[in-house]
């Protein structure tokens, strides 16, 4: 297939994931990211991607990584736009030392699994780490980040990812599925989550978190269009610092500087007013994922796979053993636990459906509160525990 209609694929892969997010039900429950995945796999296994010795692999591969390059830093800033820090003043005690023990707890499972399967034979072991650290402290935004600032092979963030959804997704089933009841029993405490009024709730419950309706509107498109350029000036800014403090371009240093200028951003309300700013920054991300995606390689399946299949599962299951233990020290009840843990575990928009299932509206904004903390500080404490662990290989 001409490179030139692949890359046409890449761009229009998002636009028809909107769509079908818009219109069933069953695309929402699945979500966006793990479908681009599915188109970009699919394109692999069907050798529409040009590798080894054919014609245009070398071209394709540049392509790649320039799309690479632009995506994730563009996406960052337009995510975090939206992202209301304040709400921590109107969020109880109870909603802090849930997040606290969950960024605790996530720690305690990367660090105590990367020293147990450090000798396991996982490619780029440290590096996987900070890049779980992302995901579950801010979701994927974080992981693709920590992915392109540490220059982790394509293949690896698709594998890790992979595994990342075969031991997450059964959990949001459980939880959804009535699973919440259990960790009710083992944290039954009482329910003080939110001091947030009604209204509040009431919007977030009728909008969502993602909600593509109403992007190419005459009043939203140029707003949206001017948060994109805010988006790109903090890249270029990035680059700048880079090349100044690095005299190249460190994709690292960029990553970190975008991140900063996009939180300190968020509190300006002009710029948190703009609209559907999380909205364009997850359409990038979606272009990301369908070209990561289609770099995958079928024998890269081996035993080292296997290994890092247990790794990710294990430090799933030790962070939910141990957050569970911290609330019960803080006496965190549990509806307050699960969406705490969803939250960071799987980001912000997954947690609507778990509120829905729990009829419990008073934990929906802390659940998100913690959430959005965790996009802010994922980035940053992936790429220190990455940098620690490097210097145990």
């Amino acid at each position: 297939m001409k490179v030139e209609i692949i890359c046409l694929i890449y761009l229009l892969s998002p636009l028809l994931i909107i769509f079908l997010f818009n219109r069933y039900k069953l695309v929402r429950q699945i979500g966006t990211v793990l479908i681009a995945y599915a188109i970009g796999v699919i394109m692999a296994l069907f050798g529409v991607i040009p590798t080894g010795d054919a014609a245009n692999a070398e071209t394709m591969t540049s392509i790649q990584k320039w799309i690479q390059n632009i995506t994730v830093p563009l996406a960052i800033p337009l995510m975090l736009f939206n992202c209301d820090f304040r709400l921590w003043t109107k969020s109880l005690p109870k909603t802090i030392a849930t997040l606290i023990g969950g960024v605790l707890s996530i720690i305690i499972a990367v660090v105590s699994g990367f020293f147990i399967f450090r000798n396991a034979g996982i490619n780029d072991l440290h590096n996987v780490a900070g890049m779980m650290t992302g995901i579950y402290t801010g979701g994927t935004m974080n992981f693709y980040a920590l992915g392109a600032a540490l220059e982790v092979n394509g293949n690896t963030i698709l594998l890790t990812y992979t595994f990342e959804m075969l031991v997450t997704f059964p959990l949001i089933l459980f939880l959804v599925g009535g699973g919440y009841k259990f960790f009710r029993w083992l944290l039954p405490y009482k329910d003080t989550a939110t001091s947030l009024q009604n209204e509040e709730v009431s919007d977030i419950e009728q909008n969502g978190i993602e909600n593509y309706n109403g992007m190419t509107k005459q009043r939203v498109f140029p707003r949206m269009m001017l948060a994109l350029l805010i988006s790109l000036l903090f890249l270029v800014v990035g680059a700048g610092i880079s090349l100044l403090i690095t005299g190249k371009l460190n994709e690292l240093v960029v990553i970190l500087v975008i991140t900063t200028l996009a939180i300190a951003a968020s509190f300006s309300k002009f710029i948190r007013e703009l609209p559907k700013t999380f909205e364009l920054g997850m359409f990038f991300i979606l272009i990301f994922s369908v070209v990561v995606a289609s770099q995958f390689d079928i024998y890269s399946l081996n035993v080292s796979a296997i290994n890092l299949g247990l790794f990710v599962l294990y430090i799933m299951l030790t962070s939910v053993v141990v957050h569970i233990i911290f609330c019960r020290i803080t006496k965190v009840p549990g509806d307050l636990f699960t969406v705490a843990h969803i939250g960071l575990l799987c980001s912000p928009p997954f947690i609507p459906p778990i509120v829905g299932a729990m009829k419990n509206k008073k934990v929906l904004i802390s659940g998100i509160v913690i959430g959005l903390v965790g996009y802010a500080i994922g980035t940053y404490l992936g790429v220190l525990l990455a940098t620690l662990f490097k210097y145990f290989v």
